[in-house]
């Protein structure tokens, strides 16, 4: 009989993760994540749903970003009405990421309906899924806390264990049982996080596995220390005042934010910036900062001590101002005083930032603040790679506001930090390591890395491609 794995996303390539395990015929799907990227292409891929729906028997969510976890509902509408076996926090984050999408997608529908319309032009775009197949797929999520063992089908047992990524991430710890009585012991690390991050915990330790299915996102670079973070934050929150300007950071509303507004309540604590008013210019950044605050069973021991010491709530000062309104939004475009913007997405393809980049890249006063992974041919790529004229909303604009980068702040182990991680493990009966999320270039030079460190059977996951085990 036969156990085999293969990915239907994240395979070569760093959003989208979709992979599947399968025992003598039983299917069980890891993540459902939707492809970011150009949006033509992204609608293409998302659309071309090739997950066996009607074959799925289990599903593991590791964690709530949308590249894990957005096209969820399409397993539903596939014909998928399993359990979906989740964290207490992924679930409660995962409603909203999927929620929030449904909303974008219905009033992109309706705005290029209107354009159509205007141009008298045949429309037939459909959103993906709408809110109410966002609400039926959080209904199918079961919650299992870190380190409680539960059989999701009789064939397959399931532990989590803290990722350290964000907020309820886990680590997917499988042991499988073949019809022949063959144990083998999985483990898809999800996005694997990193130590001394704010909020969370550190990385769990997993038990003794026969195969590791890692990313790899970060695997040819290393990020700064925190240290070194923190300085240059404070030197760019400090030079944006003095110039008058405008910090613009494009952050993800689950981790990335509450991450920075617990950074910036340091430094204003320290008096190592003055006190600029600090705008979070998100409406699911809101509700997720909200989640964060019930689920302290997620906290590390600074963050707990804070809250349940000192009743200090470190997602929340005097200078912080939380933004709901489109028109509280379009405010701050009016505000000619320095200022520091969080908004949504992350990778500036779609939400408010998008707006607050067209207002603001053009002036050299201000600083656009780069603080996590971009994506190929996302506008944050683009930024990034330093272009000197972008579009945004199909408008030229020239960047001359300054571009800053600070990786120390990503949710993702670099490749020192996964050697590291991996090190730590007892690995004597580890057989292999799988790896997929990220670019092929940059895999290539992760294998090269961990086969250097003693880890000489190393697969690069193609998309498709059946791998027996």
């Amino acid at each position: 009989m036969s156990i085999s794995l293969y990915s239907l996303g994240a395979a070569e390539e760093v959003t989208g993760s979709k992979h599947v395990l399968e025992v003598d015929g039983h299917v069980v799907l890891i993540d459902c994540g939707a492809f970011q990227g150009r949006r033509a292409e992204a609608d293409r891929k998302n659309r071309q749903f090739e997950v066996p729906a009607d074959k799925v028997e289990a599903v593991v969510l590791t964690h709530a970003h949308y590249d894990h976890c957005g096209l969820l509902p399409m397993l539903a509408i596939h014909g998928y009405n399993g359990n979906i076996y989740a964290t207490p926090a992924t679930r409660d984050l995962a409603n909203i990421i999927m929620m929030d999408s449904a909303r974008i997608q219905a009033r992109d529908a309706e705005y290029l309906a209107k354009q159509a319309a205007k141009k008298k032009e045949k429309f037939d775009w459909r959103p993906l899924f709408n809110e109410q197949d966002a609400i039926a797929t959080t209904n199918q999520i079961v919650t299992v806390s870190y380190n409680r063992p539960v059989f999701i089908i009789p064939q397959v047992k399931l532990e989590f264990f803290d990722a350290g990524h964000i907020l309820g991430s886990a680590m997917a710890v499988l042991t499988v049982t073949d019809s022949e009585g063959r144990t083998v012991r999985i483990a898809y690390t999800g996005d694997l996080g990193r130590k001394n991050k704010a909020i969370i915990r550190d990385p769990a330790i997993i038990p003794p596995v026969d195969y590791i299915v890692l990313e790899s996102t970060y695997g040819d670079r290393l990020h700064e220390s925190n240290d070194d973070a923190l300085n240059k934050l404070a030197e760019i929150a400090n030079k944006a005042y003095k110039a008058n300007g405008k910090i613009i950071i494009p952050a993800f509303a689950i981790e990335r934010t509450q991450e920075l507004v617990y950074y910036f309540h340091q430094l204003v604590d320290k008096k190592a910036i003055p006190a600029i008013p600090i705008y979070v210019d998100s409406p699911m950044a809101v509700n997720a900062t909200s989640i964060f605050q019930v689920h302290p069973e997620c906290y590390d021991q600074e963050t707990h001590d804070a809250f349940i010491k000192h009743h200090k709530n470190p997602f929340g000062f005097n200078q912080l101002k939380f933004v709901t309104s489109v028109e509280e939004s379009k405010s701050l475009n009016d505000k000619d005083q320095p200022m520091i913007i969080i908004s949504a997405d992350g990778m500036c393809e779609a939400g408010r930032v998008i707006h607050h980049l067209a207002n603001n890249v053009g002036d050299p006063r201000n600083q656009i603040l780069l603080v996590g992974y971009m994506a190929e041919h996302t506008l944050g790529r683009r930024l990034q790679n330093r272009e000197l004229e972008v579009k945004i909303m199909g408008e030229w604009h020239a960047v001359r506001a300054e571009i800053s980068q600070i990786n120390a702040f990503s949710a993702h182990a670099d490749y020192e930090e996964s050697t590291e991680w991996l090190k730590s493990l007892d690995t004597a009966e580890l057989k292999k390591i799988f790896l997929v999320h990220g670019e092929p270039e940059v895999q290539v030079v992760f294998k090269d890395h961990l086969e250097s460190n003693g880890y000489p059977n190393i697969q690069i996951v193609k998309y498709g491609e059946t791998y027996e085990i």
